[in-house]
C-alpha cells in the first residue's frame, strides 16, 4: 500500500514546516497556487502578462491582506474539548511551538470531561482572567453560545478550531474541511478499505454503523450527515443496521461502546469512528475479541500514533486525520490576530508568519444557509488531509 494523498499537499506532522498556503477557495486545488497574490507590491502593479487588468480598485481587492497589527504580546486561552487526548495535546504543541516565534502567549485551558458545563466554565475564567481571546472546539455549539458572547462582550477576541460556535458566537473558525469533504474521505476510506478485504462495496450488501463523540458536537454530526447523503447516492446496497453509537469522547466508555457494537452485530462490516477517542477505544474493542483488519473494516480519524498499535497488530488497514498542529496554531494566531484590532471580511487573505496566507471564507462554506457579518466573521479551511497506512505511519511522530 502506498500513501494516498487527499489533497495535494504533503502533510509535515513533524512540525518542522516549510512555509504553506492556508488560502481558501476549492479545497480540492492544490494551496500553492495562491501564491502569486502574495507578491507585496501586487496592489500596485501590473500582471506579469496582463494588459487589461491594471484597474486600481480591481487591483486593491484582489491582493493581499497587510500582516495587520502586531499580535506580540496578546494572551490566547486556547480550549480544546477535552485534555489527554493525543489529537488536542498535539494541536496544542504545535501552538505553543508558533507562539515561541510570534511572541504570544497560548493558556491551554480544559477538562479532562468533554462537557459543556466545564467549558462554560474555562471560558468564565479566560474572561476573569484578563485574557485577551479565546480559540475553542466546542462540544456543543448551542451550549456554549451564551458564555462565548459574554466573553466578546468583556472585549475578548473569539475564534474556534475543529468544531465550531454558533458563528454569531465567534469571529473566525479554522475548519479541517467542509463537511462534504470529510464525508466523503469517511466514506473513501471505508471503500478501500472493504475492497483490501475482499468485499465489493459497489455490489455486496454493506452492515455499517458510526461510533462518535455526540450529537452535540458541530464539526463530528455534520460530516456523518455529509457521509450519510453520499452512502445512500453511491453506495444505496449498504445498509445502516443501528442509529449512531456515542461514546462521549471517553475512553474508556469507547472501548465498552465498541464492544457492544460487536456484541449487538455479528455480522456487521463497517464500523466508521469519525472522532478521535471512538477509534482506538473500538479498534481496542475488536482487538479483545480477536477481530483483525480482515474481518470487519474499522476506519475513522484519530492521530496517527494513536493508532499504530492496532496498524502494527493487523486491526484496521487504513485511517485519516489533518495537521492538528498546524490547525491548533493557526487559530490561536488568527484569535491574537482579531484581539489586536485588526478587521477582516470574507475575501481578505491573511499573512500568517511560519504558516502562509490564510483566505477568509464564507461560513455557508460550512454550514449551508449560514450567514455572515459584514466584517470579522467567516472561516479558513486547511488545505489538506492524509491517509494513514502501515506504508506511512512511522513517519509520523504523535
Amino acid at each position: 500500500m502506498k500513501m494516498k494523498k487527499v489533497m495535494s499537499l504533503v502533510l509535515a506532522l513533524s512540525m518542522a514546516l516549510s512555509l504553506t498556503a492556508c488560502g481558501g477557495g476549492d479545497a480540492q486545488t492544490t494551496a500553492p497556487a495562491a501564491e502569486p497574490e502574495a507578491a507585496p507590491a501586487e496592489s500596485e502593479a501590473a500582471p506579469a502578462e496582463g494588459e487589461e487588468a491594471e484597474t486600481p480598485a480591481e487591483s486593491d481587492a484582489e491582493a493581499p491582506a497587510a500582516a495587520g497589527a502586531d499580535v506580540s504580546g496578546k494572551t490566547v486561552v486556547f480550549i480544546p474539548k477535552v485534555t489527554g487526548n493525543a489529537f488536542f495535546e498535539a494541536a496544542n504543541d504545535g501552538a505553543q511551538k508558533y507562539a515561541a516565534d510570534w511572541g504570544i502567549t497560548v493558556d491551554y485551558q480544559g477538562s479532562a470531561t468533554a462537557g459543556v458545563a466545564d467549558q462554560v466554565q474555562v471560558i468564565n475564567q479566560a474572561v476573569a482572567s484578563g485574557a485577551d481571546a479565546i480559540c475553542i472546539s466546542t462540544v456543543d455549539a448551542a451550549g456554549v453560545r451564551d458564555a462565548l458572547l459574554e466573553a466578546k462582550e468583556a472585549g475578548l477576541a473569539v475564534c474556534t478550531w475543529d468544531s465550531d460556535a454558533q458563528s454569531d458566537a465567534r469571529a473566525l473558525m479554522v475548519s479541517q474541511g467542509t463537511p462534504e469533504i470529510l464525508g466523503q474521505m469517511l466514506v473513501d476510506m471505508s471503500v478501500d478499505a472493504l475492497k483490501k478485504r475482499g468485499v465489493d462495496p459497489t455490489k455486496d450488501e454493506v452492515q455499517y454503523v458510526w461510533h462518535y463523540s455526540q450529537a452535540t458536537v458541530t464539526d463530528q454530526n455534520s460530516w456523518q450527515v455529509a457521509g450519510e447523503a453520499i452512502i445512500a447516492k453511491d453506495y444505496p446496497n449498504w445498509k445502516k443496521v443501528a442509529d449512531n453509537y456515542y461514546s462521549n469522547q471517553d475512553a474508556e466508555q469507547a472501548v465498552s461502546t465498541g464492544a457492544a457494537i460487536l456484541d449487538a452485530y455479528a455480522d456487521i462490516d463497517l464500523i466508521i469512528c469519525n472522532d478521535s477517542t471512538a477509534l482506538p477505544g473500538q479498534l481496542k474493542a475488536a482487538q479483545n475479541k480477536g477481530i483483525t483488519k480482515d474481518d470487519i473494516t474499522i476506519t475513522g480519524f484519530a492521530t496517527p500514533m494513536a493508532i499504530k498499535e492496532y496498524c502494527d497488530a493487523g486491526v484496521l488497514y487504513e485511517w485519516g486525520l489533518w495537521d492538528c498542529g498546524i490547525q491548533g496554531a493557526l487559530g490561536c494566531y488568527l484569535a491574537a490576530y482579531m484581539a489586536a484590532g485588526n478587521e477582516v471580511k470574507v475575501g481578505d487573505v491573511i499573512s500568517v508568519p511560519g504558516i502562509g496566507d490564510c483566505e477568509v471564507m464564507a461560513n455557508d462554506c460550512l454550514t449551508e444557509g449560514d450567514t455572515t457579518a459584514d466584517t470579522n466573521n467567516g472561516v479558513v479551511l486547511l488545505p489538506e488531509r492524509v491517509v494513514f497506512d502501515e506504508s506511512n505511519v512511522n513517519d509520523y511522530n504523535f
